[in-house]
C-alpha cells in the first residue's frame, strides 16, 4: 500500500485532487468520516470510443476527509487488476458498504472472456487495502454496482450500464454478444437490482429489471433519452423514500425518480445535475451532519479529455414536497 497523500481542503465545484485523474465517486460515511471511493484515470494511446475503450482502469485509489474544511487524504493504492485472479481489464466504477464488522469493495471488470463481471474485496478497514474474492459474484454482470444497506439490514446490489457496460446484451438472461438495445418506441432498459446475501459476497436471486415509469405509470421509452436510464445507479433513502438517481448517458444529465420500495417501480421526477464538461456523468448522494451532498466528476482538470476527469462535490438540496433542486455545476454564486 502506498503512503498517504493530503490535499488541500476541498472546496465546491472544484477537483477533490489534482494529483491524479478520478472519476465515478462514491461517497459513504464511516466512522463520522467521508470516505471517497472512485475509479481511477490512466493516461494511454488507446481508441475512444462507443465500447468504452479510453477507460482503462486498473486499480483503486481511497481519499477521505473529516470533514469538508479539511484535508482530503489519499491512502494510496488499495487494489490493483493484478491481484483480481478472475479479472482481465478495466476497473470501471466501485462502490463500497459496510457490515457484519467488515467493509466490503464491490467492482466491476472484464473476465477472462471480456465479459464485464462485478467482484468484491474486503477490508478490516474503510481505508482499504482491499482483498478480493478469488471470483466474481456468480450471477453478476454488467457494470457500476451501488450497494445500499437498508434500515432492516437487508443489502441490495444495483447495477448495470448500455454500451460498453454491455447491458443490452443481457436481455435474453444470458450473454449474446450481437444483442441490440430496444427500439426507440418499446420501454428502455432499466438496471437491475438483486438483494446480497447476508455475508455481502453473493446474490439471494437472479438479479431483476428496476422499472422506471412517468407520472402516469407508463414506462420511459428508450427513445426519450431527457429521462431513460443509461448507467450509474445510485439509491438513497429520504423522508422514507428510496430515491433512484442515474445517467442519462447521451444527454449528459444526472436524472431521479422516486418509490417506497427498495426494488421500485421508481417514478421519473427530474434533473439532479445539468451537463457537464466530458461525456459521462457518474455520482453519488450522501448525507453528513445534517446536510446532503451530491458527488460527480467531469473533465475540467484535463480540459476536456474524456479518460482523464477529476472528482467534485456540491452541496444537495430538497425543496418541501421532498423533490431536488437542479444544480448547474458551473454557476456563480
Amino acid at each position: 500500500m502506498e503512503l498517504t497523500r493530503l490535499n488541500d481542503a476541498p472546496k465546491p465545484n472544484q477537483p477533490l485532487v489534482t494529483h491524479l485523474f478520478t472519476a465515478d465517486p462514491s461517497a459513504h460515511v464511516f466512522d463520522g468520516r467521508i470516505y471517497i471511493y472512485p475509479s481511477h484515470d490512466v493516461d494511454h494511446d488507446g481508441p475512444d470510443n462507443d465500447n468504452g475503450d479510453q477507460y482503462a482502469m486498473e486499480d483503486y485509489h481511497v481519499l477521505s476527509m473529516a470533514d469538508f474544511e479539511s484535508p482530503v487524504v489519499d491512502h494510496g493504492e488499495v487494489l490493483h487488476l493484478r491481484n483480481v485472479p478472475w479479472a482481465s481489464k478495466q476497473l470501471w466504477a466501485p462502490d463500497a458498504a459496510y457490515k457484519n464488522g467488515r467493509y466490503y469493495l464491490f467492482f466491476p471488470a472484464r473476465d477472462r472472456e471480456g465479459i464485464f463481471r462485478i467482484g468484491a474485496a474486503t477490508s478490516p478497514s474503510p481505508a482499504g487495502p482491499f482483498e478480493p474474492q478469488p471470483s466474481y459474484i456468480e450471477g453478476s454482470f454488467s457494470i457500476d454496482p451501488a450497494v445500499l444497506v437498508d434500515d432492516d439490514g437487508q443489502s441490495y446490489m444495483y447495477f448495470g450500464g448500455l454500451w460498453g457496460g454491455q447491458l443490452e446484451k443481457w436481455q435474453t438472461g444470458v450473454f449474446r454478444p450481437d444483442a441490440e438495445g430496444p427500439a426507440a418506441d418499446a420501454p428502455a432498459l432499466g438496471p437491475r437490482v438483486a438483494r446480497l446475501s447476508d455475508d455481502m459476497l453473493s446474490l439471494r436471486e437472479a438479479p431483476r429489471e428496476i422499472a422506471i415509469v412517468d407520472e402516469e405509470g407508463s414506462p420511459i421509452l428508450a427513445g426519450d433519452e431527457d429521462r431513460r436510464y443509461f448507467e450509474g445507479p445510485w439509491v438513497h433513502k429520504y423522508n422514507g423514500w428510496y430515491y433512484l438517481s442515474y445517467s442519462t448517458g447521451t444527454t449528459h444529465k444526472l436524472v431521479y425518480a422516486v418509490s417506497r420500495e427498495p426494488m421500485g417501480p421508481y417514478t421519473f421526477k427530474g434533473t439532479i445535475l445539468t451537463p457537464v464538461i466530458g461525456w459521462t456523468t457518474h455520482h453519488s448522494i450522501v448525507e453528513f451532519r445534517g446536510k446532503w451532498y451530491l458527488f460527480y466528476h467531469d473533465c475540467s482538470l484535463s480540459g476536456g479529455v474524456n479518460h482523464k476527469r477529476c472528482v467534485k462535490y456540491t452541496e444537495l438540496r430538497y425543496n418541501e414536497d421532498g423533490t431536488i433542486r437542479t444544480i448547474d455545476p458551473y454557476a456563480e454564486g
